[in-house]
């Protein structure tokens, strides 16, 4: 199970009972939003891609679009988001749980500049009913981010 992977990833750092489960669903902005009782804004949602054959995952505010004309500039072809079974296959974890921590090889995270404006958010743990408050220092040391760039509209 995908949380369990995410649990013994965090356990490393003696932050593994900061992990968050819900009775309820926290698969989509909204439902996290609600389990947590916190604005859907700082949920950090995690967006997979293909690129060149592999999988990049972009972490994004809440309330961020992905932004075309920028992905693209960025790099270098239109973003193509990955399909549930692929998820499950290239990044380790399904669609509802998609975090970038305890993901499988191979795969870059960025983090998107619509995060820097919080103190803290809220990302998924690997599960659909999971979460855990990482300070936006906490997200770059544990998430193994490769560096922070700007695809997203809407969150200005």
């Amino acid at each position: 199970m995908s949380i369990e992977k995410v649990r013994k990833y965090f356990n490393r750092w003696g932050i593994d009972d900061r992990i968050q489960e819900f009775d309820v669903s926290s698969a989509t902005v909204e439902l996290a939003a609600i389990a947590l009782n916190c604005e859907p804004k700082r949920i950090a949602k995690t967006l997979s891609f293909k690129l060149d054959g592999k999988c990049i995952l972009i972490v994004v505010a809440g309330d961020a679009k992905i932004d075309n004309p920028k992905y693209k500039q960025k790099f270098g072809i239109k973003a193509k988001m990955l399909s549930p079974e692929e998820n499950i296959e290239m990044v380790g974890h399904a669609v509802g749980g998609i975090c970038p921590f305890a993901v499988n090889e191979n795969i870059d995270v960025y983090l998107d500049k619509s995060l820097k404006r919080f103190e803290t958010v809220f990302p998924a743990c690997g599960s659909s009913n999971s979460a855990i408050e990482l300070t936006i220092k906490e997200l770059e040391e544990y998430s193994n981010y490769k560096q922070w760039i700007d695809v997203c509209k809407g969150w200005e």
